[in-house]
């Protein structure tokens, strides 16, 4: 049977040389650099049965879209401050930064699965269309994970030449779906690239997560953060991970940031240390020096068992207590992290006050009996 193209394939050849000679690549596999519990979780915590997973939970997706709005317009004129973001769900953002568009994980996909039949899906659409947007001089993808390296997205991207950024080992899959091998820069922990003839550079920094497509290629990629600099301004993009000490060190080495964007929906205990959640995240803001916090990675796909607005609620809850200064625009809304504003919770005209089975939005063919480990 020939095998999905969606999986991706392995490293081989130079690119594979490349990984074996990574401080990060042990016993035939990536690994974080602090040592994690065994099966990536909490052995206290009490891990999710299949059931409870497909249909246990309260409010894990709204009742219907959540409010969006239409970038294209503000798109069509420069940011004042040099700087302006736009969330377009999940982890997917539109950075303009000092003349230069960067686009963060990119997924247009309505599923996080190697199917267009089974797997999470998406219950918020994307603001824009893919078609639709502004020529893009950058993509970064922080690792190989379905609602992070999503096929269909990638297979629409190939038909431009903008280059992609990426972690170690990620390559082989961007090759395998069209995209050509000159295009492609991976990038270890600390590890630096700049854009020909442009003021910016984008440096691979540390996460503490995990990679695969396929329960056989776990931990063959490397993950990352990544910091986009130019001149004028720097922005930390978290991609997936748990709270690390690796922060403070980030900050030491790439910061400050004039904006950081990190993690924090689709966590449990039962997980460990593989996501942040909204309180570790606030902890994780502080290492990394504060400011503009855009927080990603939730708003768009059920992937864990806390209700779809838990991450906002919480954060809003907390970050005037933890000193941390939040924006949270509506999903395609462009906004300047240097012109601050007062959070609106916007989110809470999508709330559902009735239990919402995701039996349509998951399937037992791609979740295992025991759901120890996330689904991204």
């Amino acid at each position: 049977m020939r095998p999905m193209r969606s999986l991706g394939r392995r490293p081989e050849g130079s690119p594979l040389e490349r990984i074996r000679a990574s401080p990060r690549w042990v016993g035939e596999a990536f690994r974080n650099l602090h040592p994690i519990l065994p099966g990536l979780r909490d052995p206290g915590a009490p891990i999710p049965s299949l059931r409870e997973f497909l249909c246990g939970g309260e409010r894990r997706v709204p009742p219907g879209p959540l409010p969006a709005v239409d970038p294209l317009e503000t798109w069509g004129k420069p940011p004042g401050s040099g700087l302006r973001a736009t969330w377009l769900g999940h982890s997917t953002v539109l950075i303009e930064i000092d003349g230069l568009r960067v686009l963060t994980d990119p997924v247009w996909g309505p599923r996080a699965s190697p199917s267009r039949f089974i797997g999470p899906k998406r219950f918020q659409p994307v603001p824009v269309a893919l078609r639709a947007l502004p020529p893009i001089d950058l993509v970064v993808v922080s690792h190989d994970h379905y609602d992070h390296l999503d096929y269909p997205t990638i297979r629409q991207l190939r038909k431009h030449t903008v280059p992609f950024v990426t972690s170690l080992g990620v390559g082989a899959h961007l090759e395998a779906f069209g995209i050509a091998p000159e295009r492609i820069v991976e990038l270890d922990w600390w590890e630096s690239w700049s854009l020909p003839n442009a003021d910016l550079t984008v440096t691979a920094a540390p996460s503490q997560h995990f990679s695969g497509r396929t329960i056989k290629t776990r931990n063959s990629t490397l993950w990352s953060s990544l910091v986009i600099r130019s001149a004028r301004h720097a922005v930390f993009f978290s991609g997936d991970t748990g709270l690390t000490t690796e922060y403070g060190e980030i900050r030491t080495r790439l910061g400050p940031f004039d904006l950081t964007m990190l993690e924090v929906g689709a966590w449990h205990a039962a997980w460990g240390d593989m996501h942040l959640g909204p309180e570790n995240a606030l902890k994780a803001h502080t290492l990394l020096g504060g400011g503009p916090f855009l927080p990603i990675h939730w708003g768009t796909f059920a992937l864990a068992m806390h209700a779809w607005d838990q991450p906002a609620e919480t954060l809003l809850r907390l970050a005037g207590a933890a000193g941390a200064q939040l924006v949270m625009p509506r999903l395609g809304e462009p906004i300047e992290p240097a012109h601050g504003r007062d959070v609106e919770p916007w989110w809470r005209t999508g709330r559902a006050e009735r239990h919402v089975p995701l039996r349509e939005t998951l399937t037992a063919a791609v979740v295992p009996k025991s759901i120890a480990v996330p689904m991204d």
